[in-house]
């Protein structure tokens, strides 16, 4: 059945009434809030920079400031400044909303014009209270004169032909360029080990990788904010498996020999580009054949790409070590398994999926999308803690509407994945703060009763989702593949329905959660049987990055909390570090009184953690378990509840199991050996420090391990090299004993002090003096000390400049405020002296390299839009004169008082200052002294933390995947 055919059958089809269930009667959705003006300023934490600017920003007065920056500087449209720009949420509310409901009664959807209104104000309700999110390209580009395009997930195909493969470089660097992610298998091309009809031997689909992700570096270095997102799976069984298993291996360890050679080798280095394969994730398409085999210890065949003809035989316990300790050494190759996911497939008699999404979690047919939405679940628990799955299956079915209306207008990159969306229809809902919900509910992630509550919720959604494409079909029709697929869409329909019939409650909540899915997937088998479905696919778990963001979400995805703390960003700037809100919530559930759970929030907030707080039974403890920190839970509990889940999802789960720096290859074999046994489609680990380009905290890691390993061999070498041959041996240049000085008094954060410095005759800086608290005291003799060793190195030849980089950006107490105009932000005593060393005696072009300038400069920047000093001419200082006193310098760091602090419900809970802004990330770092592995965001600056199999920047919600 075509697109057309099944529009025009549907004209004689009841269309859909629209009952009212979130919005009120007779009041829009808008005049319920009460709206507040914002400014929007955001800035390079390193530089102080301002990235970003927009005045006067229009949003609720309960979304928090993160949400509004996030939302004004991703997903406004517009440039800042004309009149074109939008200036608050409801201009890109309408903007979508009412592209969709137009769209809605165009293709016949609604019964009438009042259900249709019914429906815009519903989706309008649920969108400006955080009740869920589409995925970021439908706020990108719908109701905009950009491509309408939706989806953040494609999936392309290439065949054995050199046609084929110069095809897909085309159609990948069109998506890249898009902002977009890929993923797809090239298990097609022929292996090195087979010969071309000419006679040669083929080049393999691992050269071609090479190209691909060269040409995907290329995209991203010309001037996309974060490098391509992609996928590259190759099958087990294809002969060139080993040599794609090693590519990253190898390349790390490349790597790790570079950098110790002194090259820069971190994310954004300047040498990584000549680094390979770095641009994508691979993974391996294992078969049950294969798994069995390597449980018996059996050999396993690979085979012809041209014939299907076994060529060359290994062990499989062999091969799945040599997967296995890729992953150890750098978080590659992941699994997925092929057999569990075409077993749920509902369309295999149109072709099987072979590959996924960048981030694993959208598995469908090849030259296919698919566009994402997020409910956000701690918005439907109830005061008495329970869920209210009723309310969250109204939720689903609008969302679930929209998503369809959105095929019927949406625009594809390229015109094959135009044509299998539209035909296929494949939506992907999800949700966001399972973590959070669990902990507030009092159920620990790794648990029974954690798993049972997010195996029903799960299915509640998905059975909703159906449902309602079965009445979807009624309405408009199925999906066009449907009719050649339906023995095989209903089969799965049935296997869901049988594996939401082997969940066992174990408390009222979930069992009410259970009841209701149970009615659900009964009315989608008969449904299914008389009327379709309108959608191959309906539910994913995506990781929900920025989305979560605009959410206001603790936790993304399926995640458990990252950390029991996180911070708070201040009217004004600066961020206050919190305890997570549903802490207090999950205490009270559990039966401790007022007293009790302000002790144990005090206690979580300087600890960051609940080991031994006070007052907490150490049975309560797995409830506050988290991702990262003192108590972070066991790899198999992100396992099993990631298997609790995936028997009620269409597509599959985009989540990396973490491992500590200390796990061994053994236990990786085991997690991909349970994940298959359990039933998961796709599974992925990172065992912490395993990469070296990923910048590390003072906290320490493998990485910093092998530096200083490197460091001490490079001694040795010195060592030995002088024995030989005394080529060099540094001099010392004293400073004449009359001298020019200067005496500069500071303070930093209330912390008063001297800086005495002294230069040559040349003027450059010989020696300096810090004078800090009492006479005779510890510090005191500490700065002395310290005054001494600079000095001595500088009068050595140590150069000024590389005593900056290395000081500057020092974190330590007291930070914050300063009494110099140049220097208005200091994070350390440290960082503000080098600071105004650098001022003093490094020239213009050495400090604009170091990102330095002083007030004058920056003065000029606003004015002139350039740093560099005016022409030394007579009027120059009656010109600098002229202009405006000088701008501080962008804060980002102040401390500011609770009651600035912008509205949130939740205000007044225990708080510990901090005077950076800093993510939840280099909260936990400072707290725990372990370093978390993220990249920085190459936006902002600040260091991101993991969203699923991505990453996600909690200050501007830049992701580093597709979503």
């Amino acid at each position: 059945m075509t697109e057309t055919a099944s529009n025009t059958n549907a004209a004689t089809q009841q269309a859909l009434k629209i009952e009212r269930v979130f919005s009120t009667e007779g009041v829009h959705p808008y005049d319920e809030i009460t709206w507040e003006r914002r400014d929007v300023v955001q800035t390079n934490w390193k530089t102080g920079e301002t990235v970003f600017e927009q005045l006067g920003v229009e949003f609720p007065d309960f979304w928090s400031l993160n949400a509004s920056t996030i939302v004004t500087t991703k997903y406004f449209r517009g440039a800042v400044g004309t009149p074109e720009r939008e200036t608050g949420l409801r201009q890109l509310v309408d903007r979508v909303v009412k592209t969709y409901t137009k769209a809605g009664i165009e293709h016949g959807y609604f019964a009438s014009a009042a259900d249709a209104e019914v429906f815009e104000h519903e989706l309008t309700w649920l969108l400006v209270h955080q009740y869920f999110s589409f995925n970021s390209p439908v706020w990108f580009n719908v109701g905009t004169k950009s491509p309408q395009q939706v989806s953040a997930c494609f999936i392309l195909s290439v065949d054995d032909s050199m046609d084929s493969i110069l095809n897909w470089y085309k159609e990948e660097g069109f998506i890249f360029k898009g902002g977009s992610g890929a993923g797809l298998n090239l298990s097609r091309i022929r292996s090195s080990k087979e010969l071309l009809s000419s006679g040669g031997t083929a080049s393999g689909p691992v050269s071609f990788m090479r190209g691909a992700d060269a040409s995907a570096g290329t995209i991203k270095s010309g001037g996309a904010t974060r490098r391509a997102a992609k996928m590259v799976v190759l099958d087990v069984d294809h002969p060139d498996i080993e040599e794609f298993v090693e590519t990253k291996w190898r390349e790390e360890d490349k790597i790790r020999a570079l950098r110790d050679a002194g090259f820069d080798m971190d994310l954004g280095g300047k040498d990584i580009t000549s680094v390979q394969y770095q641009n994508a994730n691979n993974s391996v398409r294992v078969n049950d054949e294969f798994m069995k085999a390597v449980e018996n210890g059996t050999e396993f065949g690979l085979r012809s790409r041209k014939d299907g003809s076994v060529i060359e035989t290994v062990d499989a316990r062999s091969l799945f070590r040599k997967i296995s300790e890729a992953a150890w050494a750098c978080a590659d190759p992941g699994l997925q398994y092929d057999d569990t996911i075409n077993d749920w497939h509902t369309n295999p008699e149109t072709g099987r999926i072979t590959a996924s999404n960048p981030c694993s979690e959208y598995m469908s047919l090849d030259n296919s999308s698919c566009n994402l939405a997020s409910l956000n679940l701690l918005k439907f628990l109830r005061d008495d803690d329970t869920f209210d799955a009723p309310l969250f299956a109204k939720a689903v079915e609008f969302i679930i509407t929209a998503m369809d209306i959105s095929i019927c207008f949406a625009d594809f990159p390229t015109e094959p994945i135009g044509e299998t969306t539209r035909d296929y229809r494949q939506l992907g809902i999800g949700y966001a703060n399972l973590g959070a919900l669990l902990m507030a509910m009092g159920l620990g992630y790794d648990s029974d009763g954690g798993r049972a509550m997010a195996a029903t919720i799960t299915s509640l959604m998905t059975g909703t989702s159906y449902r309602r494409s079965a009445e979807l079909a009624a309405v408009v029709g199925p999906y066009a593949g449907y009719a050649r697929n339906a023995e095989a869409h209903n089969r799965v329909m049935r296997k869901h329905q049988a594996a939401n019939d082997d969940v066992r409650t174990l408390h009222i909540a979930d069992t009410e959660v259970h009841k209701l899915a149970t009615e659900e997937w009964a009315k989608v088998v008969d449904l299914g049987k008389t009327n379709g479905f309108r959608n191959a696919q309906a539910s994913v778990l995506a990781p929900t990055g920025t989305i979560g963001f605009m959410m206001d979400c603790d936790t993304t995805g399926i995640e458990p909390d990252f950390s029991l703390v996180k911070f708070k960003k201040l009217v004004g700037g600066g961020s206050l570090q919190i305890v997570n809100q549903t802490i207090p919530r999950a205490l009270t559930k559990l039966g401790y009184d007022a007293e009790k759970v302000e002790a144990i929030v005090d206690y979580i907030g300087e600890h960051g953690h609940v080991v031994d707080a006070p007052g907490l039974k150490p049975e309560h403890y797995e409830v506050f378990d988290t991702a990262m920190g003192e108590r972070s839970l066991k790899p198999m509990g992100h396992v099993k509840m990631m298997a609790a889940c995936q028997p009620f999802l269409s597509g599959a789960i985009s989540k990396t199991v973490n491992l500590p720096e200390s796990a061994t290859v053994e236990e990786i074999e085991t997690i991909y050996l349970e994940s298959w046994k359990l039933g998961l489609k796709a599974t992925a680990i990172y065992r912490d420090n395993c990469k070296v380009g990923q910048p590390l905290a003072d906290g320490g890691g493998k990485a910093k391990k092998d530096a200083a390993a490197a460091d001490a061999a490079a001694a040795e070498t010195v060592v030995e090299k002088v024995v030989e041959k005394v080529v060099y041996a540094p001099t010392r240049k004293r400073l004449p004993k009359s001298r020019t000085a200067r005496t500069t008094s500071f303070s930093v954060a209330g912390a008063d002090g001297y800086m005495t410095s002294g230069a040559h005759d040349d003027g450059t800086l010989g020696e300096i003096f810090l004078k800090l608290g009492k006479q005779g005291s510890t510090l005191a003799g500490v700065m002395d000390a310290f005054s001494i060793a600079v000095s001595i190195g500088l009068q050595y030849g140590v150069p000024l400049e590389t005593y900056v980089s290395k000081f500057t950006n020092l974190r330590f107490e007291p930070a914050g405020l300063t009494d110099d105009p140049d220097v208005r932000m200091s994070q350390s005593i440290m960082d503000y002296v080098f600071r105004r060393l650098a001022l003093d005696y490094l020239p213009f072009d050495e400090r604009s390299a170091l990102g330095i300038y002083s007030a004058e400069e920056r003065q000029r920047h606003l004015e002139t839009g350039s740093y560099e000093p005016l022409e030394e001419t007579g009027n120059a200082s009656e010109l600098l004169e002229s202009l405006p006193v000088a701008k501080a310098a962008p804060v980002e760091a102040i401390v500011v008082e609770s009651d600035v602090v912008d509205a949130d419900p939740l205000a007044g809970a225990p708080t510990v200052e901090t005077k950076t802004a800093k993510t939840t990330a280099e909260l936990l770092e400072q707290i725990t002294g372990h370093a978390v592995d993220s990249p920085l965001c190459m936006t902002c600056g600040t260091k991101m933390r993991p969203a699923g199999s991505c990453y996600v920047c909690e200050g501007c919600g830049s992701t580093s995947g597709c979503s």
